[in-house]
Formats: structure tokens, C-alpha cells, sequence
């Protein structure tokens, strides 16, 4: 298995995802691209436009739900998706600096990104999440 990555869940009634990485950052950035992928976020060719945002949380679990719903906002309200998500965590704090490009076409979109059974676990080769997606 490789050290960072994501991978589809069966779930019931909504989708999940597990992600691993090696570390914080990294998780945050597997996160946001496994939800990209199930997604199927295409996006258009051309100049892109620089976001960028700060979040804090008393937790992981409530930093990751923010910044993959903060991620989710710009693609409904702005129209914008991101094909990387290099983020800087300091403890708390989230801080994003991303280049988006107007979204070419969704093929299902995510209303949601959910607190269900949301755990960030630490293992042998790092971290590891459960996220579970309304749609």
C-alpha cells in the first residue's frame, strides 16, 4: 500500500472515503483529492485564480470537516475547484493557499462532508480517516 492515498467505502445510504498519509498535511490534501475523485470534478483549461483561506478547530476531526467544506463552498458558491491542496497546520490552525480554475462539470456533487463516525486515527505508517459524504 502506498504511504499516502484514498479509497471509496461502501456505505449505505451516503459515500465514504478512507484516507491515510503519513502525516497532517497530507491527510488534508488525500482528503480533499478523494473527494474530488468521487466527485468527478472536472475543471477547465485556462488561468486560475488564487484562494486563500484560514480555519481553526479544537480538533482534527473538526479542522478536516471545515476545510473540506470551505473546499465544497468555493465549488458551489464561486464555481472554482482545485486540483492540489497544499495546506499548512500549525497545531489548531489551517492555513490554504490554493489555485482554482472554473469548474468544467461535476458528475455527482457532494452536499456535505459529515461528522458520521469520523475518527483520525494514528498508526504504524501515520494518520488515518474515515470520512463519510451526504450527497
Amino acid at each position: 500500500m502506498s504511504k499516502a492515498g484514498f479509497e471509496e467505502v461502501q456505505h449505505t445510504a451516503d459515500w465514504a472515503l478512507r484516507v491515510w498519509a503519513p502525516n497532517r498535511s497530507e491527510l488534508f490534501r488525500q482528503a480533499a483529492l478523494g473527494m474530488n475523485a468521487l466527485m468527478g470534478l472536472r475543471l477547465q483549461d485556462g488561468a486560475e485564480q488564487r484562494v486563500e483561506f484560514h480555519l481553526s478547530a479544537e480538533d482534527d476531526e473538526s479542522l478536516l470537516v471545515s476545510f473540506l467544506n470551505e473546499v465544497l463552498f468555493y465549488l458551489e458558491i464561486d464555481r472554482i475547484g482545485f486540483e492540489d491542496f497544499p495546506v499548512k497546520l500549525n497545531n489548531s490552525r489551517l492555513d490554504a493557499e490554493l489555485w482554482g480554475k472554473p469548474i468544467r462539470s461535476i458528475e455527482k456533487p457532494i452536499k456535505a462532508v459529515t461528522f458520521h463516525n469520523l475518527v483520525v486515527r494514528r498508526g504504524e505508517d501515520g494518520l488515518e480517516a474515515r470520512l463519510v459524504f451526504d450527497v
